[in-house]
């Protein structure tokens, strides 16, 4: 740098939260919120194709899984205690459906939250973001 600042200090610009994480969460760049996030279900791109924002640079880690049991468990609990305790079903009954569901609400959730996470880092500078 010819001024002598780091180059963390180079993009100052403000970046809201909430666009950030919505963007996030319909798995697009929380830059521009045209480009998609994800390569495959998991994998989050190098860089936004549209808008060339780097995305590679998150550590999510195992916030998206932590999330993801934490909301399928206080939803699925209350409702399968109501439903074991109105309609009393079979015990494979209830499993089946159970776990059905479980794994149903899991696998919609778990890219979701993975995108908000990596918003949420973009728009807060965290883990490299605030390089350019």
């Amino acid at each position: 740098m010819l001024d002598g600042s780091p180059d963390i200090y180079k993009d100052t610009a403000e970046r809201p939260l909430r666009p950030a994480l919505l963007r996030g969460w319909r798995r697009r760049c929380p830059c521009c919120g045209k480009g998609p996030m994800m390569r495959s279900y998991l994998t989050v791109r190098e860089a936004c194709p549209v808008c060339s924002e780097p995305l590679d640079r998150h550590r999510a880690d195992d916030g998206p899984a932590y999330l993801t049991i934490l909301v399928v468990g206080h939803l699925l609990a209350p409702v399968l205690l109501w439903a074991f305790t109105t309609f009393r079903p079979e015990p494979m009954v209830l499993a089946t459906v159970f776990v059905v569901g479980a794994v149903a609400m899991s696998l919609w959730l778990l890219p979701r939250f993975k995108g908000a996470v990596v918003a949420l880092q973009w728009a807060k500078r965290m883990h490299g973001f605030a390089r350019v």
